[in-house]
C-alpha cells in the first residue's frame, strides 16, 4: 500500500479548513488564543517541513488533532506558561486524557461541520439561521432584516430541511458519543 503526501495546493486547503477549528481545539487547553494560534502555526509548519506522508487523506485528521494536543500540554507545562497559569495535577491530568480529547475532538469537528453546512444554504436562509442560532427570535429576525415574519418561518423551515439531509452523521456521532 503507498503512502500519501499532500501537494501545495492540499497543504493550503488543509490549512483554511482547520487552522481555525484547530485554534478553536487548542483554546480547550490553553485558555489562551494568541498561544492556540502559535501552537496551530508550529504543528502546520511542522507538517510542510518535515514532509510527512500518510496512509491515506483520512488519517491527516487525527494527526492534526493529535499534534495540536501534544503542543498544547507541552505549552501547559512549560515553566513561562505553568508560571502565569498554574494547573493542579488532577486538572492536567483530565487535560492529558484520552476521553477529554477524544470529547473536545468530537464537539469540535460537529461545530466545523454544522458551520459548512450553514455556509452551504442559500444567502437569506444562511441570513435567518445565523441571526437564530445567535439568540434572535423570529420577530426580531422580521425586523433585523425587513422581512415578514412569515418569510422567516418559510426559509427557516427550508434551511432546517436542508440541513437536516446535511448534518444526518453529526447528529449521529453526538448521539453514539454523548
Amino acid at each position: 500500500m503507498g503512502s500519501y503526501q499532500i501537494s501545495i495546493k492540499e497543504y493550503k486547503v488543509l490549512f483554511d479548513t482547520y487552522y481555525s477549528p484547530l485554534c478553536n481545539f487548542a483554546n480547550k487547553y490553553l485558555s489562551d488564543y494568541d498561544a492556540c494560534k502559535d501552537v496551530v502555526q508550529e504543528v502546520f509548519i511542522k507538517l510542510w517541513n518535515t514532509e510527512l506522508s500518510f496512509k491515506n487523506e483520512n488519517s491527516l485528521k487525527p494527526y492534526l488533532y493529535k499534534s495540536v494536543k501534544n503542543k498544547a500540554l507541552d505549552v501547559l507545562k512549560s515553566k513561562a506558561y505553568s508560571s502565569k497559569r498554574p494547573l493542579s495535577d488532577t486538572e492536567l491530568k483530565v487535560l492529558e486524557s484520552d476521553s477529554y480529547f477524544t470529547r473536545e475532538v468530537i464537539l469540535e469537528e460537529s461545530s466545523r461541520r454544522i458551520q459548512v453546512a450553514v455556509n452551504s444554504l442559500p444567502f437569506k436562509c444562511k441570513q435567518i439561521i445565523d441571526l437564530s442560532i445567535n439568540g434572535y427570535k423570529n420577530d426580531e429576525i422580521s425586523k433585523e432584516l425587513s422581512i415578514s415574519i412569515n418569510t422567516v418561518k418559510a426559509q427557516k423551515r427550508i434551511a432546517y430541511g436542508k440541513l437536516r439531509v446535511l448534518l444526518k452523521g453529526v447528529s449521529l456521532l453526538l448521539i453514539l458519543f454523548f
